[in-house]
């Protein structure tokens, strides 16, 4: 019985990442919780949140990559995962640390931003409607 693998591409928004033949299996993180891909599941996609990829081939054994939040899809044998940045080549703990340090303080701060800008167009909406009335006589 011959061994079924996957084809893994990981892309960035400007460039492709890593393409992997021959992998055995994926564990991808996701808001719920991590889940695993082997060759035989059924297609899927899954939203990702920032964390650790990991997959696993003959020759290079398990692979670790830190991965921004992004999308997974699965499609037959072939897996497509698109994400925002990633990072690898660094031991276990040094990807949890940059995940906890590029990732999620991006996110932080992108969200500090959709606030800061949702107050400033509400405040433009008040003072327009306002300034209509005005002009209305309202």
């Amino acid at each position: 019985m011959e061994f079924v693998t996957m084809q893994l591409k990981i892309l960035l928004p400007f460039r492709v990442f890593a393409e992997k033949q021959g992998v055995k299996r994926i564990v991808a993180e996701t808001r719920e919780g991590s889940f695993g891909l082997l060759p035989n599941r059924l297609d899927c996609v899954a939203a990702l949140a920032p964390g650790i990829l990991t997959f696993e081939t003959e020759t290079e054994g398990e692979v670790f990559i830190a991965v921004d939040e992004g999308v997974l899809i699965k499609t037959g044998q072939e897996v497509v995962v698109s994400v925002r940045n990633a990072i690898g080549g660094a031991d276990l703990g040094k990807l949890h640390k940059a995940v906890e340090e590029e990732f999620l303080k991006t996110g932080e701060k992108e969200q500090e931003l959709s606030s800061t800008l949702a107050k400033l167009e509400s405040n433009f909406v008040r003072r327009f409607t306002f300034k209509t009335a005005i002009i209305n006589g309202r």
